[in-house]
């Protein structure tokens, strides 16, 4: 690199160069800030660990306070264990097995009556939207129906259907079924008629019109039913197992909290919460796939400049 002395410039002389050669190494680079510069990885890297720190910044700072409340004896730790003591009960929940059997026995009922509620509410539900007149005699009963508290009704499933896994995969089936078809009939119904009616402008057959037009517009406002009712599902899950059950996670919460085992009552309740967090994460990720064109004008439309 060549320095120039500044006094040459001013007094006109013929310039008398200093050949500076540096090396620019690793070293050099890091003794001399002003050297350095962002390459785009690292840029990438850091806009990425900002991001994750906005989304999850809240749940870390919770799990911080609660870790000191309990330790500084702020609350009872008793009845409020520590993060680390909830954690530890997870790892050891799992080493035994304990954990593990009474997650999956949960994860088979939820899964069951889930499948189920899918199976049956997403076509009626088509055949209901597609269909005006029929689900506008159907819908005042539906609508009863889904009023009506699951947890009221349970005792009924109790005594029709004893206190076996019939009657707890039955009541969950219940609370899912109705957040899936109601969700259904309103995706159909709200699909655009102009669309319907250019589609068969240019001579598309009702068939071809329900594949290509109603269903693909429709099927975001079933994903939405479905994540409801994978909350709902779980929330009954645990509602169902806490009455007559020898297994599963509410089994676990209500047992471990009869036998005053706070820490690992506690992990049963983190683990649905991880449960639910991750079943929403992958409907998520299927809708995002299966809707890229709804993504897709999310995009345009938040880049559009208001006018």
């Amino acid at each position: 690199m060549t320095i120039v002395d500044p006094e040459f410039r001013r007094s006109g002389r013929r310039p008398q160069a200093m050949a500076l050669t540096r090396t620019l190494s690793p070293d050099s680079l890091a003794s001399d800030p002003s050297s350095r510069c962002i390459s785009a990885p690292d840029l990438r890297l850091f806009r990425k660990s900002r991001e994750l720190a906005a989304r999850y910044g809240a749940i870390l700072a919770f799990l911080l306070i609660w870790e000191l409340a309990s330790r500084l004896r702020l609350v009872d730790a008793s009845i409020i264990p520590p993060v680390t003591e909830v954690l530890a009960a997870v790892f050891h929940g799992f080493a035994d097995g304990s954990l593990l059997v009474n997650l999956l026995v949960s994860l088979q009922r939820s899964g069951i009556a889930f499948g189920l509620a899918v199976g049956l509410a997403v076509p009626l539900g088509l055949f209901m939207g597609s269909f005006r007149h029929f689900e506008a005699v159907v819908d005042p009963l539906l609508q009863l129906f889904r009023q009506t508290s699951a947890l009221a009704i349970y005792p009924i499933f109790i005594l029709l259907l004893g206190l076996g896994e019939v009657s707890k995969i039955a009541i969950i089936f219940w609370a899912a079924f109705f957040p899936i078809l109601l969700n259904t009939i309103s995706g159909v119904k709200l699909v655009d008629r102009r669309l319907i009616e250019m589609a068969r402008v240019f001579g598309a057959s009702r068939r071809e019109i329900f594949t290509r037009v109603v269903l693909p517009a429709a099927t975001p406002a079933v994903f939405v039913g479905l994540r409801l009712s994978a909350t709902i599902s779980l929330l009954l899950l645990v509602a169902a197992e806490m009455i007559g059950a020898k297994r599963g996670l509410g089994f676990l919460i209500i047992n471990s909290q009869y036998n005053f085992q706070i820490p690992l009552m506690f992990a049963a309740i983190v683990l649905l919460a991880f449960i639910g967090l991750v079943v929403n994460y992958m409907l998520v990720v299927a809708q995002n796939r299966l809707c890229r064109w709804e993504a897709a004008g999310q995009t345009k439309s938040a880049g559009r400049e208001p006018s």
